[in-house]
């Protein structure tokens, strides 16, 4: 005879990792878009600022390695920021294929306004917590993320990305 398959509650669901990574991911992104609102950035956007101004030249393979996002979804967020004039794309002198992006000063005084409300927003994420549990927790989420890297879709590839950054450059 069969047995009834287990009966599922709304509270098993509410304490599932999966379920509060989820809704912490849309707690993060409504925050950072409430601080960041007059600027009309994401945090993928940011993200993309930030390490296309750390290794100016880089290309969208490299960029997405650096920043752990997919390539072809990365694509339209390079069209956006280039619409917006914050970074622009210059031919390799190696391989005219190749793309390498830059930050324009428009980039470059963007994220020197928009830092510190993203400061603002990470905090206001940690903020209902103890500073001790704040430490405790971001020290077990990169040791989970760094021990899960593998299972993602775009692993995080910034060291294997920069090296052969560094010898194209």
């Amino acid at each position: 005879m069969p047995s009834k398959p287990a009966t599922v509650t709304m509270d098993a669901v509410y304490s599932a990792p999966g379920y509060l990574f989820r809704r912490m991911q849309q707690i993060a992104v409504a925050l950072f878009m409430e601080e960041c609102r007059p600027f009309d950035l994401t945090p993928v956007q940011y993200a993309a600022l930030v390490a296309i101004r750390t290794h100016p030249g880089i290309d969208a393979t490299r960029l997405s390695a650096v920043i752990a996002f997919d390539r072809s979804t990365l694509g339209s967020v390079i069209e956006r920021l280039e619409a917006k004039r914050h970074i622009e794309r210059k031919p390799s002198s190696g391989d005219k294929r190749i793309k390498l992006l830059h930050l324009t000063k428009s980039g470059a005084a963007l994220l020197r306004e928009v830092m510190p409300l993203v400061d603002r927003a990470q905090a206001r994420m940690l903020q209902p917590l103890k500073p001790a549990d704040r430490k405790t927790l971001l020290a077990l989420l990169t040791q989970l993320v760094d021990l899960n890297n593998e299972a993602s879709r775009v692993p995080l590839r910034a060291e294997d990305a920069l090296e052969h950054f560094r010898k194209s450059s």
